[in-house]
């Protein structure tokens, strides 16, 4: 359970700081190499999302065969809040992962090698630039964090709503399974039908949305402020869609439940 609670920290933290990265290429003025480097986390944090499955598969083999359902759910419970938890830190470390990308870029820039960067990271003298590179978040210092003009609620909703699904899609898929056992492989097949909804969603809406405001911070009708509090304010988002994950298991695991026994 453990393993699992850190596996699915892991995922979320991963893809929550990945949009420093964004910060960090406007910083530099390198912006292709930046989305270079948010691509290759949001791909470590998907890949690690399909890691993730068959440990949740075996816990639920474990459960099916002790007959302990109330356990189960608790223990999906924790997994999703471990998600909101790492979230949360994340946030706090949009920041520190700035000045680190800014490293990262520049360190890419000179050695032209992906593999060297993430040899880097690991390295003693990685370790010490993120001892370095440690900052308290400006909003938290200042206490205010106004909603950006850049950005509506219509976008803080949508991208909360993504997330959510992102983060219960693989749960209350395994979830529905158990509650349906004679119908758990077509239950957990729906995992991606939720998941790929939710990650159209996110690259047609979301993203795009980024990439223009990038832009206009390029050509000057943007500050970089405002830009940095409205990826704050993405992030948020996020956080709050891996918190309304936590209500959406239950009836989702049943709709799935419903849906796989009639299609």
């Amino acid at each position: 359970m453990v393993v699992i609670c850190v596996l699915m920290a892991g995922i979320n933290l991963i893809g929550t700081l990945a949009y420093a990265s964004r910060i960090a290429g406007l910083r530099t003025g390198r912006i292709a190499v930046s989305f270079a480097l948010f691509n290759v986390l949001v791909l470590l944090s998907r890949t690690a999302n399909g890691f993730l499955a068959p440990f949740l598969a075996k816990r639920i083999e474990t459960r099916l065969a002790d007959g302990a359902s109330d356990a189960l759910l608790l223990d999906f419970h924790l997994i999703l809040l471990s998600a909101m938890l790492a979230v949360g830190l994340g946030i706090l470390l949009v920041p520190t992962g700035q000045r680190l990308f800014v490293i990262a870029i520049s360190y890419l820039e000179r050695h032209r090698s992906m593999g060297r960067v993430i040899l880097r990271s690991a390295s003693p003298a990685g370790l010490r630039s993120v001892r370095r590179s440690f900052a308290i978040p400006a909003h938290l210092r200042s206490g205010a964090l106004s909603l950006p003009r850049t950005i509506g609620w219509k976008l803080i909703a949508a991208n909360c709503f993504a997330q959510s699904l992102l983060t219960v899609g693989v749960l209350a898929s395994l979830y529905a399974g158990f509650l349906s056992p004679e119908f758990r492989v077509t239950a957990s097949q729906m995992s991606s039908v939720v998941n790929g909804f939710a990650t159209i969603l996110l690259f047609t809406f979301i993203d795009p949305q980024l990439s223009i405001m990038t832009d206009d911070v390029i050509e000057g009708r943007v500050g970089a402020a405002e830009f940095r509090h409205a990826i704050v304010w993405v992030s948020i988002s996020r956080l709050a869609g891996t918190a309304i994950a936590q209500i959406l298991l239950l009836p989702a695991a049943r709709l799935i439940a419903l849906i796989a026994s009639v299609i």
